[in-house]
């Protein structure tokens, strides 16, 4: 699939739910990691600890890293990242929490999905 059509780029999607069993503990992970030397200058440092500090969804934001991912994967260069946190209700008996299959069908050979649980 070499051809002078065929993008270079891939996208991929991943979705996590995460259960936080010990929020002091990402709290703290996340305000180590930011003392460890993340480049911000003074306020911008400020900021980003107290975001970690209120907000348990800010600090895992602050220790999932898309680079990290990838970084060791041979043959590819990551161009583009982006990722965000929220709180959120969870269900995993409800629909709304089924693996999501807009991109593709049940056959759809380009989707390899992996469950964790």
């Amino acid at each position: 699939m070499s051809t002078p059509e065929t993008s270079r780029f891939v996208r991929i999607r991943v979705d996590l739910v995460l259960e936080i069993d010990d929020e002091e503990a990402v709290t703290g992970a996340a305000l180590q990691a930011l003392a460890d030397g993340s480049g911000l200058s003074g306020a911008e440092r400020a900021d980003s600890e107290r975001a970690v500090t209120e907000d348990t969804a800010e600090a895992l934001a602050h220790l999932v890293d898309p680079f990290d991912l990838v970084g060791a994967v041979p043959g590819v260069e990551l161009r583009q990242a982006s990722w965000s946190s929220e709180q959120i209700d969870y269900d995993p008996d409800s629909p709304e929490w089924e693996l999501d299959e807009d991109d593709g069908g049940e056959n759809d050979p380009e989707d390899d999905e992996m469950t964790v649980g």
